[in-house]
């Protein structure tokens, strides 16, 4: 997940980081949906500040794909395409399974019990809303989340937490009929947690990949059939 010190790491000044943290948590929680204009005379008169720091955390907010500028129309809150959809899914295979296979490498006692800790609590979620999508705001409880860090690789766990997952839940923001998989996605995070704590690594990167390919089919299906 975005935040406040991941803009002041990239040179802005604290105001601006605060205005983007803001910001990105009216996103993610449908407050700002996708679309909404986000002028820059208003967002300074909501945070009682001059437009430089609003400036800054828009262009911030749109170097990590929440935010687009258009031509004499300004700073808006990004409408993602199909081919949008496909590229973030494809990048996220690609990161999230080795991800997988890092983590099984690297795996000890207290990951393991991390593991089957967030995997209760992503079944407790099933059994209440079995049709949900798990992903909500990439978080550090979140299944996925907890595999980036795992890896041990901050790379991976950066590009991951402040780009493609706020991308994710403004995705499906953008499409709020979409469903989740529940179930079907509950048994395919059991098997990669039990490929990841059996350390088998290319079980746990296949598992991972073959999940997020499935994820991206059902996505798919559903954003078409609202387009019809």
């Amino acid at each position: 997940m975005f935040t406040i010190s991941a803009i002041e790491r990239s040179g802005h000044g604290s105001a601006s980081a605060q205005i983007g943290h803001e910001l990105t948590l009216d996103i993610m929680a449908g407050r700002l949906a996708p679309g909404d204009r986000l002028a820059e005379v208003a967002l300074a008169e909501r945070f009682d500040i001059s437009r430089g720091p609003v400036r800054e955390a828009l262009r911030y907010l749109a170097s990590i794909g929440l935010v687009t500028f258009t031509p004499n129309i300004g700073a808006s809150v990004r409408v993602m395409s199909v081919s949008d959809a496909k590229a973030l899914y494809e990048v996220r295979a690609a990161l999230e399974s080795e991800a997988a296979r890092l983590a099984a490498l690297r795996v000890d006692a207290r990951a393991k019990d991390e593991l089957r800790h967030v995997l209760q609590q992503h079944k407790e979620s099933v059994a209440k809303h079995p049709s949900g999508a798990y992903l909500q705001r990439g978080g550090d409880n979140d299944f996925h989340s907890l595999i980036a860090r795992l890896s041990g690789n901050y790379l991976i766990e950066q590009a991951l937490g402040q780009e493609l997952y706020p991308q994710l839940v403004l995705l499906r923001a953008q499409h709020k009929k979409v469903q989740g998989r529940g179930q079907i996605a509950l048994v395919e995070h059991q098997r990669i947690v039990e490929a990841i704590i059996e350390k088998d690594s290319e079980l746990a990167a296949m598992l991972m990949r073959r999940h997020l390919t499935a994820s991206y089919t059902s996505f798919l299906g559903q954003i078409q059939g609202e387009a019809e």
